[in-house]
């Protein structure tokens, strides 16, 4: 039996989905839970009518053939929970710190409303353990746009090696680590994978899935070769795996009794309330907002894979929207033709301009500009006119006249201003008040790392209005654990901030070395990782 092991070594890299470190309930707080990292920066899904209009009915029913059927989701899932639990320390440990915070499963269950039964439904097709669908509780409190040190990003958590291996894209519009539909079907696949690879054991595959293959595969290797039991309470693996399995087990035990444990959970129907719509071309979001009478920030909340103000040129363009909203856009759709879908204005080349600094001044890749305008190479000559992709909220602005000069688009997207260092500010402070980088700052003003500012300095700053062709910020703090041979340039290269940054938020200072397993605060903007 052990020998299937031995060949996944080599896959360690796709060791995958490492989970936010909040989901360590045993080294957690109630607080910890509640961070940036447990919150979604889209708006509260409050707002979504997602809840059919039939009363759900909490006792359950017999069709036709004998299927019990339930009016609550819940309720289907805990009929399906199969999983032995075993009562021993660590999954106690779990199990309690569930029963001392109910308000964190009724938190997680509402995040969790429009996309659990969509998860349950993929876990049926597949015939996997229905424990599967509560696992996005303990990877990410079912908060699509939770990040982890690790670079995990999304409901499942996927790493960048794995999500490409399993055919999620990731690009300057889109990750498909955050789409809920896509994210849910590749970390489908994957546990199918480790459940297989590792002969039907579906704690190792667990395992595996949190901490990698080839570790999992090297702790039942010494094990066995030691003549020890190989099952994964055995096994000798990191803390925050010790940890992560039996945290889903507590789980599974806490929904499927829970009167035994006094636990609520809000009722969820158990009916599909979304769906998904192939609008087929490009999109604006507020475009597709308008067009299926729903509001931005709830259709935003519904599609956390988009990372700018439209789908992606080359796809996908998919929206998942509530049922009568997903019918509104379809009839919209029918009478639309795809220039409708997209705002552009024209933009006539002067001297000194290049396509990379077009892009950069307009928000848009240099790849979109090169294929929206059938651009072949890097050659433009001035006089020129390329069509320049825009949210609709600026193509309003930029409409003024029937055809906006350069210059006059020019000072609708970029302004350049001379801000006077107060005392107390730090570049980071300054940054978020602009919605710039602060590496960004140190360019424009010719500052190396090393350079401190003080007040009364003059700094350039070149503000973007807020428009929506300017991404909105989506910071988050992480607690990042120092490892052998990091150094604060090499954290703030990977973080994309500054050290000066990392000192001013840890109260440390770069003379002084860092430890491994030392705890460093980050402030994280997830768009620019």
């Amino acid at each position: 039996m052990i020998r299937r092991y031995f060949p996944i070594f080599v896959l360690t890299a796709l060791a995958g989905c490492q989970s936010t470190s909040e989901t360590m309930v045993s080294e957690t707080t109630e607080d910890r839970l509640n961070s940036a990292n447990d919150q979604f920066i889209a708006a509260e899904f409050s707002s979504l009518e997602l809840i059919p209009d039939t009363t759900i009915a909490e006792a359950e029913s017999e069709s036709a053939t004998g299927n019990k059927i339930y009016g609550n989701l819940w309720k289907r899932i805990q009929s399906q929970l199969t999983m032995d639990i075993p009562e021993n320390r660590r999954l106690t440990i779990q199990r309690n710190w569930f029963i001392k915070h109910p308000s964190y499963l009724k938190r997680v269950a509402k995040r969790a409303e429009p996309f659990l039964y969509f998860i349950v439904e993929e876990i049926e097709k597949r015939e996997m353990p229905m424990e599967l669908a509560l696992l996005p509780i303990v990877e990410s409190a079912f908060n699509p746009m939770a990040y982890s040190p690790y670079h995990a990003a999304g409901l499942w958590q996927f790493v960048p090696g794995t999500a490409d291996y399993y055919g999620l894209k990731r690009n300057w519009w889109y990750d498909g680590r955050r789409d809920v539909i896509e994210s849910t079907r590749a970390a489908l696949d994957y546990l199918e994978k480790l459940h297989q690879q590792f002969d039907g054991n579906w704690l190792h595959a667990l395992a595996a899935y949190n901490s990698g293959e080839g570790r999992v595969a090297r702790a039942i290797k010494r094990n066995f070769n030691s003549g020890e039991n190989i099952d994964y309470w055995s096994l000798d693996l990191p803390r925050e795996t010790d940890a992560y399995v039996p945290k889903l087990l507590a789980l599974a035990d806490l929904i499927k009794n829970p009167t035994k444990y006094g636990a609520e959970l809000p009722v969820i129907a158990n009916a599909q309330t979304v769906e998904v719509v192939d609008v087929e071309n490009q999109i604006d979001l507020s475009i597709a907002a308008q067009m299926a009478s729903i509001d931005l920030a709830a259709l935003k909340s519904l599609n956390p894979g988009y990372a700018r103000w439209s789908t992606s040129p080359e796809g996908p363009h998919t929206l998942l929207l509530p049922l009568k909203n997903a019918e509104t856009l379809r009839a919209a759709l029918a009478d639309a033709q795809p220039n409708d879908l997209i705002k552009w204005f024209e933009y006539k080349v002067k001297a000194g301009d290049s396509l990379g600094l077009i892009a950069q001044k307009y928000n848009t890749s240099l790849h979109t500009l090169k294929t929206t305008n059938k651009i072949k190479g890097n050659l433009i000559r001035v006089g020129d006119r390329l069509l320049i992709p825009t949210g609709a909220a600026q193509t309003n602005q930029l409409a003024q006249s029937n055809e906006p000069s350069a210059e006059q688009a020019n000072e609708l997207i970029q302004t350049e201003i001379n801000y006077e260092v107060k005392s107390g500010d730090t570049l980071w402070d300054i940054s978020r008040a602009f919605n710039v980088t602060s590496r960004q700052i140190q360019q424009w003003n010719h500052l190396t790392e090393k350079q401190n500012i003080h007040p009364g300095q003059k700094l350039v700053i070149k503000r973007q209005p807020n428009t929506q062709v300017v991404a909105t910020n989506k910071i988050k703090k992480v607690n990042y654990k120092v490892r052998r041979g990091d150094s604060l340039a090499r954290i703030a290269d990977k973080f994309n901030v500054t050290i000066s940054d990392i000192e001013n938020w840890n109260k440390i200072s770069r003379k002084k070395f860092l430890q491994p397993g030392q705890t460093l605060a980050l402030h994280v903007d997830i768009n620019n990782i």
